[in-house]
């Protein structure tokens, strides 16, 4: 009777073990390149060119593609291990009018308090006050002037209106560039979509620039709405809404900006 007694007690605690461990908390591994760009440091791609040179080592083996790691493994390019850090965010946001794009806590109605992001986040260049539409906001502060430097050529998209109707003289001025600041604008494309409403696609964001671009020519922006920064759209996307970007925008961002693994 005490041997069944044992038995059946060391069968239990067996059970209870067993139970344990299927409670024990999992941690689901990622696949090798979407840790690069998890990271920030480089597109999928520009990862698996890496992971094939053999340059990758997993826990001091070479990796291959299609590999899966998770923190518990030691990852390093050419010996040097990368750490698990914070990983890098990319938002766009719908930006209402009203909003201010600043990080100053104490401005009304400022972006980062209208988004209310629990990580430190900061905005990529600006949107006026008075003006709608597309920003991306990030905490990766290596990626901001990669975006916002005129050589680069990134495109940003406008819907503006004005308040009058405009004749094809404007459009030719426009395209062509319009003094301000003292120097010409760099040329652009410009489509009307209305009597006194047009697209225009930039590649340069000086101060105020479409603004004083039509005030220079006699006209005043009463509505200036962004739809587009480079690949990035703002359709889909409600007024004051935000979300992060999804894993094709977020590769085509880090290409776009020439991210290598070496920064």
């Amino acid at each position: 009777m005490r041997t069944a007694r044992y038995k059946g007690a060391a069968l239990l605690r067996t059970c209870l073990s067993i139970r344990r461990l299927d409670q024990s908390p999992v941690t689901t591994a990622i696949r090798i390149n979407k840790f690069f760009t998890e990271q920030g440091l480089c597109s999928r791609r520009e990862a698996d060119r890496l992971v094939e040179s053999g340059v990758i080592t997993v826990n001091g083996q070479v990796a291959k593609l299609g590999d899966r790691v998770s923190p518990a493994d030691v990852i390093a390019r050419d010996g040097q291990v990368i750490s698990w850090g914070t990983s890098p965010l990319y938002i766009k946001y719908h930006k209402p009018v009203g909003v201010t794009t600043t990080s100053e806590p104490h401005i009304e109605r400022n972006i980062i308090a209208e988004i209310g992001h629990p990580e430190r986040i900061f905005p990529i260049g600006r949107l006026d006050k008075d003006s709608s539409g597309l920003i991306l906001l990030t905490n990766d502060g290596n990626i901001v002037n990669e975006i916002l430097r005129a050589e680069f050529g990134h495109e940003r998209e406008y819907i503006v209106e004005v308040d009058r109707p405009f004749d094809p003289v404007f459009l030719g001025q426009m395209s062509h560039g319009v003094v301000i600041l003292g120097s010409k604008t760099k040329p652009c494309r410009v489509m009307p979509i209305g009597r006194n409403r047009f697209r225009i696609v930039l590649i340069e964001g000086r101060n105020r620039q479409i603004r004083r671009m039509c005030q220079a020519l006699g006209y005043r922006v009463t509505a200036l709405h962004r739809v587009r920064i480079m690949h990035v759209t703002v359709e889909g996307l409600s007024v004051g809404a935000w979300k992060e970007l999804t894993v094709q925008e977020r590769e085509e961002l880090l290409e776009a900006v020439g991210r290598s693994s070496s920064e």
